[in-house]
C-alpha cells in the first residue's frame, strides 16, 4: 500500500493517474498505479467545462468518496478546487479536512504560490498531508493568459524553485511540476529531497502523472505533452453501436417472446 512516507523511499519512478469515479479508480488501482489524483481536471475531462474553475468542493468531495470506496492500494490525493483555499485560513483547513474525514482521501493537493506556504505548514501540523503543485497551475489560467509553459526565463524559474524549497520546508510530501522545461525540472528534482512528479516536465522527475482520459483515448483534445496508450473511445463507440443494432433488429434480448397467456 502506498503512503506519503513510502513515496520518499521509492527507487522506481512514481506512477500517478487521475480518476473521478469508482469503476475507473478500481481499474487504475488494480493496474498497480501508486497514486490516484482526484483532480479538478474533472472539469475539463468529465464534466464538460472548458476549465477547472467551475469545479466545486461538493464535486471533489463526492468524486473522491467514490474513488476511495474502491481503492485498496493506491494513495488517493484530492485536489483543492478554485477558491476552496487561500481566502480564509479556517475555511481552507476545514475544506481540506473534509476531504480526508468525509471523503476518505489520504492527502490534498494545492496549486501553490507564496500564499500557500503558511497554509501548507498549518495543514501538515494538523495531520493533513499536502502535495504541492507548481509550474503551470490551471486555476490561474485567466492570469496566465492560457495554458503556456512556465519557468522559461531565469526570473520565473528562480521564483518557482524558491517556492518549491519553501513548500518542502513547510512540510509538503511531494511536488507536481507541470509544463516546465525539462532541464529546469531536473534542477528542481536535484534540489529537493521530496519527490517531484512531472506532467509535461520531461523525464528527470521522480515520477509522472497524466489525466486518465488522455491516457485511454477518451479526450477530444489532449495537451502536447500527453500520450495516448489506448483507444477506449473507439471501443465504447463500437459497443454502443452493436447494442443499438441488436435492439433495432430484435437480436437483443435473446429468449422466447412472451404471450398473453404468460401474464
Amino acid at each position: 500500500m502506498t503512503t506519503t512516507r513510502s513515496l520518499r523511499d521509492r527507487e522506481e519512478p512514481i506512477t500517478m493517474l487521475t480518476a473521478y469515479d469508482a469503476p475507473t479508480a478500481a481499474i487504475v488501482d488494480e493496474a498497480g498505479i501508486d497514486v490516484i489524483l482526484v483532480g479538478d481536471s474533472m472539469g475539463n475531462a468529465v464534466m464538460g467545462y472548458d476549465s477547472t474553475l467551475p469545479v466545486t468542493m461538493a464535486n471533489v468531495r463526492a468524486r473522491t468518496a467514490a474513488v476511495t470506496r474502491t481503492v485498496t492500494d493506491a494513495l488517493v490525493v484530492a485536489d483543492m478546487p478554485f477558491l476552496s483555499f487561500g481566502v480564509d485560513e479556517a475555511d481552507s483547513i476545514r475544506n481540506a479536512g473534509a476531504l480526508l474525514a468525509e471523503a476518505g482521501a489520504d492527502a490534498v493537493k494545492l496549486e501553490c504560490g507564496p500564499h500557500t506556504v503558511e497554509l501548507t505548514r498549518r495543514l501538515t501540523e494538523l495531520g493533513i498531508p499536502v502535495m504541492a503543485h507548481l509550474g503551470l497551475t490551471p486555476q490561474r489560467v485567466n492570469e496566465l493568459g492560457g495554458y503556456t509553459k512556465q519557468g522559461t526565463d531565469e526570473e520565473a524559474a528562480a521564483e518557482i524553485l524558491d517556492l518549491a524549497v519553501e513548500h518542502e520546508a513547510a512540510g509538503a510530501f511531494a511536488l507536481v511540476l507541470e509544463h516546465v522545461p525539462s532541464a529546469f525540472a531536473a534542477t528542481v528534482t536535484d534540489t529537493l529531497e521530496i519527490p517531484t512528479i512531472g506532467i509535461g516536465a520531461g523525464p528527470d522527475c521522480d515520477g509522472q502523472v497524466l489525466v486518465i482520459t488522455d491516457v485511454i483515448g477518451l479526450s477530444e483534445w489532449s495537451p502536447p505533452f500527453a500520450e495516448q496508450f489506448g483507444d477506449v473511445a473507439a471501443e465504447m463507440r463500437s459497443a454502443v453501436e452493436r447494442y443499438r443494432e441488436a435492439v433495432e433488429t430484435g437480436a437483443f434480448p435473446v429468449g422466447e417472446r412472451g404471450s398473453a397467456a404468460d401474464e
